[in-house]
């Protein structure tokens, strides 16, 4: 590496990306503007929970509020696939493209309906692309075999194994794999053997293990990241606080950024 390089993350935050995802963006081009470099996406599809793509779009006459989901084809995909296992079902795309004509602009509703990604992280990506908030940013994704295999060993992870006919995103908690129902409730799966490449990060071991392979010099951060961030696991990295957006939880569908 010969400069800086800016790097941002988040998991798949919406069909319509969340306005925070978009206020990362900009502040890491603002960034990337006074001090060069590369910009990277640590795209973190690993990630299992369906409330993460929920989108919340606002009625372009009424401003009306309204949160649209992906559908899923099954209860275990629902609760336990990583995002990039979770299928779209067929029909969907077009369903919600009929209803989004009040609350966007027809060039995204457009957009939409060209995506033909199969699952839900690979969606995301795709439509974030169509619209033009990548452009010029290099994406890793925490999904991505090599990756996984070039990064370092973390004491707290999840580990993608088999479970019901599906890819689920199991904590390995004791030398054991287990699916959280919520609550006190866990699953304990049958233990199988894995390797690296079936591995994601915690939480809270996600800044060590992502800077083992991307050596970022930047990493913008949003308020709720900053306050769970093991900054001391990575000691030479600058953090920097994303600029404010309003409304920053719903969905973000300008025409430019």
């Amino acid at each position: 590496m010969t400069g800086p390089l800016i790097c941002f993350g988040q998991q798949p935050c919406g069909f319509f990306p969340r306005r925070f995802l978009a206020a990362k963006v900009l502040t890491a081009r603002r960034l990337q503007a006074e001090i060069g470099g590369e910009v990277v996406f640590f795209y973190h599809d690993s990630d299992h929970d369906p409330r993460e793509t929920q989108t919340t779009l606002r009625h372009r006459e009424t401003g009306e509020a309204r949160t649209l989901n992906f559908a899923f084809e099954n209860k275990t995909q629902r609760k336990f696939s990583p995002l990039y296992a979770k299928r779209v079902p067929a029909g969907w795309r077009d369903n919600t493209a009929r209803q989004l004509t009040p609350y966007v602009d027809p060039r995204w509703v457009a957009a939409f309906r060209q995506v033909a990604a199969t699952n839900v992280a690979d969606f995301c990506l795709e439509m974030y692309r169509r619209m033009g908030l990548l452009e010029g940013i290099r994406v890793a994704r925490s999904s991505d075999a090599g990756l996984r295999g070039a990064a370092c060993d973390v004491p707290e992870f999840f580990v993608d194994v088999p479970f019901n006919g599906e890819t689920v995103r199991a904590r390995f908690v004791d030398g054991a794999l287990q699916l959280h129902e919520g609550g006190d409730s866990f699953v304990t799966l049958p233990h199988v053997p894995f390797s690296k490449s079936q591995v994601s990060p915690t939480r809270d071991s996600r800044l060590r293990w992502m800077q083992s392979v991307l050596h970022c010099t930047h990493y913008v951060a949003g308020a709720g990241e900053q306050a769970y961030l093991r900054k001391e696991d990575a000691p030479d990295v600058v953090f920097i606080s994303r600029d404010p957006i309003e409304r920053s939880d719903e969905a973000y569908c300008e025409i430019s950024i």
